[in-house]
């Protein structure tokens, strides 16, 4: 399969990055029905869960494709790790969160969970490298 043209190329990364987008909304959903108004508005528990999640498919995907992936998984790569993972995953609320945290004089709460964030993050996605290449 030839490299797809940039219009399709941007429909697979529009139609991935919709189903990101509402599957991240029907998870910030749940943890709020899950955890409660309170809790969620406290911390951002759901923007955490989304940019962890998001960061171990990442892992996931990029090992994938590191191992198996070849010229005909560009549409692969386009409709999961470009649209529906760029759509899932939440670092520009993150931003917002940070800064609205500061701006409330929350700055050890701002700070903890930038460093949660990143860590888990990065841990995230280091294991699903891990497991993609223990799996193959």
């Amino acid at each position: 399969m030839a490299t797809p043209s940039p219009l399709s190329a941007s429909l697979f990364v529009a139609c991935g990055g919709g189903i990101g987008a509402v599957t991240r909304y029907q998870l910030g959903r749940f943890i709020t029905h899950t955890m409660g108004v309170h809790a969620v508005t406290t911390f951002p528990w759901a923007t955490l869960a989304c940019n962890v999640l998001g960061s171990m498919l990442m892992g996931l995907l990029t090992g994938f494709l590191a191992r198996h992936g070849h010229s005909s998984q560009e549409t692969t790569r386009l409709f999961i790790g470009v649209g529906l993972l760029g759509g899932f995953t939440t670092f520009s609320s993150f931003s917002l969160e940070m800064m609205l945290m500061v701006e409330r004089g929350q700055s050890a709460m701002a700070v903890t969970y930038a460093g949660v964030s990143l860590l888990a993050g990065l841990a995230a996605l280091y294991i699903g490298l891990i497991v993609m290449r223990v799996a193959g």
